[in-house]
């Protein structure tokens, strides 16, 4: 049992790229249990992990972590370090783990031929394995089928440490986490509960805080025209209280101004001034102290249209290894313009293989086709990042505009050389859309997106009069966008060979 919390002390840290750090004095306590880590990509979820897990290190404070930290990032590139030890373990966990998430024996050298979701699994079973006192998993249901998110859900809920958790998958929150801790860019607040819960209290936070704001601002405007008739009047008294514009001979007049000397009545009305000055001045502190979470208007379009051309691509019926002796036989593949085509099946069926036997067959110029692949590695990141730095001033405007109403911020975005996995797919969409496309090809788009973007993307795809081929293991984004399925299905009778149906 632990016995002590995982505390971030008035932490700040920012990167050096940064104008603004991306945390500034957080005061954080996660006890054992699961925590949702929840926010807009681009908001520092990954970087609250990495400084949970002891990678990063707080410019300002300090972070307490008890005992053995692993973080699981999100990409899937490498190997986990232990992954062989783990595969050649004989105790009870190990054998547990990998039947129940199952993971075949000769998976570290067939790594490179693994698909992300079979990768993902491996993963997390290490981690699991090697039970650490804090857990940080970052996106763990990407590229995993439904059998296998099921698998690894209650993989999961065994651990017993403290646990941080990033996903955008809101019914996988809400059955793990005990609390949440929603990340935005000006600051994070811990919420106790589900997401779910968590999520109306912060609607219930936000909407009294507009309501306080909106009510601190009509004060204002009441104080304000207050003190402009204060000062008018304190000026007629002034102008009342003076001989200067008085005739010699008018004895009358020059008597009042010097009975309102006497009286006080002009000092009076200059009190009255700058006590209501000062109450403005509170009230506006006040209205200014109010902190209303800046919004942005979401939604993006897109300017594609159908090839006038007969087809997008043939593929001949064919076959295509998988490794070891696993084959994905096709019958013959045609996609015409307007085809909107939905392609599943479970991890390592061959989905994103067909797709690259599909983009070598393409009737399609280079520039008139989005191709957005599962992952993006930290090279190719870096890489796009510059080439989009050196566009022009009208284009770089449009890709931003874009990225902006996806609900990334465009300034902290162009601030990093290396974005988010979240905030790279929002990048590569946003420069694809800007081409006017007669074919969009997307394996997995919704890996790594926040909520509102995914349900941005969803609209503007389905209003887009192009070809559409997705691969996605979401049922719900696929059933809003697709008409044609083409399944990976295990022969029956020979389970070395999958089968390519069309419907």
């Amino acid at each position: 049992m632990l016995r002590h919390p995982l505390t971030f002390d008035n932490v700040t840290f920012g990167y050096d790229q940064m104008a603004v750090p991306l945390l500034s004095r957080a005061c954080l306590a996660f006890p054992p249990g699961w925590t949702g880590v929840v926010g807009a990509n681009g908001a520092g979820k990954t970087t609250i992990l990495k400084l949970a897990t002891g990678i990063l290190y707080p410019d300002r404070g300090s972070v307490a972590i008890p005992g053995k930290a692993i973080y699981c990032e999100q990409r899937t590139d490498d190997p986990p370090a232990d992954l062989g030890l783990f595969l050649e373990a004989s105790d009870g966990r190990s054998i547990a783990l990998r039947a129940g998430l199952k993971i075949e024996g000769d998976w570290e050298r067939r790594w490179p031929v693994l698909s992300h979701g079979e990768r993902k699994r491996a993963q997390i079973a290490v981690a699991l394995w090697e039970e650490p006192d804090v857990l940080a998993l970052d996106e763990p249901t990407n590229h995993i089928d439904q059998d296998a998110r099921r698998q690894l859900v209650e993989a999961v809920k065994r651990y017993r440490g403290v646990g941080l958790i990033v996903s955008q998958d809101r019914s996988l929150l809400d059955s793990l986490c005990r609390q949440c801790l929603f990340v935005d860019p000006d600051y994070c607040v811990l919420r106790p509960g589900t997401y779910t819960e968590g999520r109306v209290q912060a609607e219930r936070e936000e909407a009294s805080a507009h309501r306080q704001r909106e009510l601190a601002k009509e004060k204002s405007v009441r104080l304000e025209r207050s003190v402009v008739w204060a000062r008018q009047e304190a000026n007629r008294s002034s102008r009342k209280a003076t001989k200067r514009a008085l005739a010699a001979r008018d004895h009358d007049a020059r008597a009042k101004v010097d009975l309102a000397r006497v009286t006080g009545r002009d000092a009076a009305v200059v009190r009255r001034v700058r006590q209501l000055e000062r109450r403005l001045e509170r009230e506006s502190e006040r209205r200014d102290n109010t902190s209303v979470r800046r919004s942005y208007s979401l939604g993006v379009w897109t300017e594609g249209e159908a090839s006038r051309r007969d087809t997008l691509f043939h593929v001949p019926a064919g076959s295509l290894s998988l490794g070891s002796a696993r084959r994905l036989v096709y019958p013959d593949l045609v996609m015409f313009p307007t085809d909107r085509i939905a392609l599943t099946g479970a991890n390592g069926s061959g989905k994103t293989s067909l797709i690259r036997v599909i983009l070598q067959r393409l009737n399609v110029i280079p520039e008139r086709l989005v191709y957005l692949p599962q992952e993006i590695d930290a090279v190719s990141s870096s890489r796009t990042i510059d080439q989009v730095r050196h566009l022009s001033h009208e284009e770089l405007g449009y890709v931003m505009s874009l990225v902006t109403r996806l609900g990334s911020n465009p300034d902290r975005l162009m601030e990093t050389t290396e974005p988010s996995p979240g905030e790279m797919r929002k990048v590569l969409l946003a420069m694809g859309l800007a081409k006017s496309p007669q074919l969009i090809i997307l394996d997995e788009p919704t890996n790594h997106l926040d909520l509102p973007s995914i349900e941005c993307m969803e609209r503007a795809l389905a209003e887009c009069s192009c070809g559409l081929l997705l691969v996605s293991h979401d049922d719900r984004f696929l059933e809003a966008l697709t008409t044609v399925r083409w399944r990976n299905e295990a022969d029956s009778g020979d389970p070395d060979y999958l089968v390519l149906t069309v419907g």
